[in-house]
């Protein structure tokens, strides 16, 4: 599969057309970002890593029934993926709470919350990216109709009951995350973008140590050791 011109380049991703006007190439980048782009920096090898586990991800989440943009990994850092049009809503999965839920609520960090929580934040860098409600997402067109925000939830939730005992049986808590999700070329919903440490919480069952870019945000170090012991779990 030929890669040909620049489409769109996001803050971990770079998409490229390809001979196929049904199919893209993706380029895992190695850049790191926090903050709505304020922190920034580099880790060689990042964007392999997240191609690696994002490949697994989907191809198990296939096997479970839900369906994604993902066709197959060409190189360590370039995925072939149906091109989608995006849905500007980034769709965040809730387990326990920590980061912005337990700052701008106040619930304890790391309570385990007493059912998956489903928030909508508006895909937009130059507003900071802020929460959505369901008449925002109407009012901005981001969805048809209010049915497709049920599927939205109902989607984010399924991927939710597979992913968690997943990860819990590779010896890992799946705190939160966020997913998105496009429309194929037939205008069907499927998932979209990557899961990998970049756009997940993860924190180790026995020792509590977090395992994804809260490293990065969090100055704590580590971070490439950490995304390859993520990738070591799943590949057992």
């Amino acid at each position: 599969m030929e890669k040909r011109d620049l489409i769109y380049e996001g803050k971990a991703k770079r998409l490229f057309s390809t001979d196929d006007a049904n199919l893209v190439i993706a380029e895992f980048k190695d850049d790191l970002t926090a903050f709505n782009g304020a922190k920034k920096d580099n880790e060689s090898g990042k964007g392999a890593l997240n191609n690696k586990i994002s490949t697994e991800l989907f191809k198990m989440l296939a096997k479970n029934g839900v369906e994604s943009h993902f066709v197959e990994m060409l190189d360590d850092t370039h995925m072939l993926c149906k091109k989608v049009d995006i849905i500007l809503i980034e769709v965040i999965v809730r387990n326990i709470a920590t980061g912005s839920l337990s700052k701008n609520l106040g619930i304890p960090d790391g309570k385990v919350l007493p059912f998956t929580l489903v928030e909508f934040d508006y895909k937009n860098d130059a507003l900071g990216d802020p929460k959505l409600n369901d008449q925002h997402c109407l009012i901005l067109e981001l969805v048809k109709n209010e049915a497709e925000l049920d599927q939205l939830r109902a989607m984010a939730r399924e991927v939710n009951s597979i992913l968690r005992p997943y990860f819990h049986d590779k010896g890992l808590n799946l705190v939160d995350f966020k997913l998105e999700f496009g429309r194929d070329k037939d205008g069907k919903i499927i998932l979209a973008d990557e899961i990998s440490p970049d756009n997940c919480r993860f924190w180790d069952l026995e020792t509590g140590e977090k395992m994804d870019k809260d490293r990065f945000r969090q100055g704590l170090g580590g971070l490439k050791v950490a995304y390859e012991e993520v990738l070591n779990r799943i590949l057992g």
